[in-house]
């Protein structure tokens, strides 16, 4: 009787509580959550052809892009950096200093290895203003979390609802053009492509395993 129970036991606690609205007040306490790896920062197009001869070689990629912000109406500023991540290393491409090399078209319109975002329709339309391309594999995070049920679209929620940890937004209306960016400015870049990653293995296995249970209220 006691095993039957303790089994009972096991495969209720194990289900993942996921909320289909995470509570914004809630994240200000959790633990930050930041990329640990290594950060490099490409500003040649040799660089940058060494770098995506060795992301191609990946099984799957975070990817983001930043763009120095605006705060006059109807001025919009070309795309800054591109972010590329995998588990242990984040490139960062200063496109506003060497443009869109032939590489970076290369690994855009690859169809093999899976480029992971979030809302990146916008990204794509950003780096198109620099070069057109036809976009190759990339997956939408968003896509993928309506069919868990969830309904935030954010980076900063989703990654809190996933994994109790939050991303710290400081840096995204900072200058991405200047000459240095600074370490915070890059471990917020990376991060961000980064936590792509996470989710994309989080979502599939909770979709493969449907170890999960979705609570309807916005209160953790």
């Amino acid at each position: 009787m006691e095993a039957i129970f303790s089994t009972i036991d096991s495969d209720f606690y194990m289900k993942k509580v996921i909320y289909k609205r995470f509570s914004k007040q809630e994240i200000a306490d959790l633990p930050l959550a930041e990329f640990g790896g290594r950060i490099v920062v490409v500003f040649s197009e040799g660089e940058a052809e060494r770098a995506v001869d060795f992301l191609l070689t990946q099984p799957f990629l975070g990817i983001d892009t930043e763009t120095r912000p605006s705060f006059r109406r109807g001025k919009l500023n070309q795309v800054s950096l591109l972010q590329v991540a995998t588990d242990e290393i984040c490139f960062l491409f200063r496109l506003n200093m060497m443009g869109i090399t032939p590489a970076i078209v290369r690994l855009l319109e690859n169809t093999e290895v899976p480029m992971i975002g979030l809302s990146l329709k916008d990204d794509i339309v950003s780096l198109k203003r620099r070069q057109n391309f036809t976009p190759g594999r990339f997956i939408d995070l968003q896509k993928m979390v309506g069919q868990l049920g969830i309904e935030d679209m954010s980076l900063q929620k989703l990654y809190a609802n996933f994994f109790g940890q939050k991303i710290s937004k400081r840096q995204q209306l900072t200058n991405w053009d200047a000459d240095v960016l600074s370490d915070r400015q890059k471990r917020y870049a990376a991060t961000d492509a980064w936590a792509c990653i996470q989710m994309y293995r989080e979502i599939g296995r909770l979709e493969a395993t449907h170890d999960y249970e979705l609570i309807e209220n916005e209160e953790v």
